[in-house]
């Protein structure tokens, strides 16, 4: 098997996923070419060295859908997910450079692209309409739960109190900005600019680092409804019957965010990094998939 290296990664600032969010006005296509256009003009490659490009995307719908890939250019990766752009990003883009990952290791490719977009201000959750979030007959029988309503079982389950969440929630807003403080995004976070070379967003704009406890604690929970009204508390118990209810704890002060944003990672082998000139950043060593319960 072939040593697999990372030789560059970048990604978009994370804009607000509102109509009023910086990034509102790129679509998925643009945001996702920003990235590969960074890594080519960074390492100087020859794009036709590149053997595939592999980016995901939850809900692959409207200008999202078509193949978002190959037109900035390879294939699309869907996995179930609530949407949210930060967790996709999280969760697709390890899953995309483990796919490419087997390819390198088994001597099938020397250089890819993996990573994935999000435009969740033009392309909502669900938008894409499936049975495993949509209807009832697949959903339920599988015990499928919106993502937040699962967080709070998770935390009723394991014991997370509203105060624990609110102050993970606080501490992580700090780090935000105290890591954004000390530079250590220069070399990662490249700027979105629009057709006439102007800079739209520089900075992740979902961050907040005068979050405290009590504005936190001035917030509602956010999935209370879905989970008493839309009947996911008893699916949540019948899955997992030694609950007796759930304590709903997440609001959107504590929640992932809901973001635009692309991000994209160089991989390759040692015959790649001969290609490019490059020394590598870091070898993967090992991956792992799992098949999560759906509630």
């Amino acid at each position: 098997m072939t040593d697999v290296f990372i030789y560059d990664h970048v990604r978009t600032p994370r804009g607000r996923g509102k109509k009023d969010g910086s990034l509102h006005e790129v679509p998925s296509v643009r945001l996702a070419a920003k990235t590969l256009e960074a890594l080519r003009d960074r390492s100087g490659i020859d794009t036709q060295k590149v053997d595939d490009i592999i980016m995901g995307c939850v809900d692959p719908v409207m200008d999202a859908g078509a193949s978002s890939p190959r037109r900035p250019p390879s294939r699309p990766v869907t996995r179930p997910s609530a949407g949210h752009a930060d967790l996709a990003l999280l969760r697709l883009g390890p899953r995309c450079r483990q796919f490419r990952r087997g390819k390198i290791a088994t001597g099938a490719d020397d250089l890819v692209i993996a990573g994935g977009v999000e435009s969740m201000s033009r392309v909502g959750m669900g938008m894409s309409g499936g049975a495993w979030y949509m209807d009832p007959s697949v959903s339920f029988p599988a015990f499928f739960m919106p993502q937040g309503v699962s967080a709070d079982l998770i935390a009723t389950k394991y014991g997370f109190s509203r105060d624990d969440v609110d102050a993970y929630a606080v501490e992580s807003q700090k780090r935000a900005a105290a890591a954004w403080e000390a530079g250590y995004f220069k070399n990662s976070v490249i700027p979105v600019k629009d057709q006439n070379g102007l800079v739209i967003l520089d900075r992740d704009e979902h961050m907040r680092p005068g979050t405290d406890m009590q504005a936190l604690a001035s917030l509602n929970p956010s999935f209370q409804m879905p989970g008493e009204m839309g009947g996911f508390e008893a699916v949540g118990i019948q899955a997992h019957p030694e609950i007796e209810r759930i304590n709903y704890v997440h609001h959107a002060g504590n929640s992932s965010g809901i973001v635009d944003g692309a991000a994209a990672v160089l991989i390759g082998s040692k015959a790649g990094g001969d290609i490019l000139g490059k020394k590598p950043r870091a070898r993967i060593r090992a991956f792992a998939n799992i098949g999560s319960d759906p509630a």
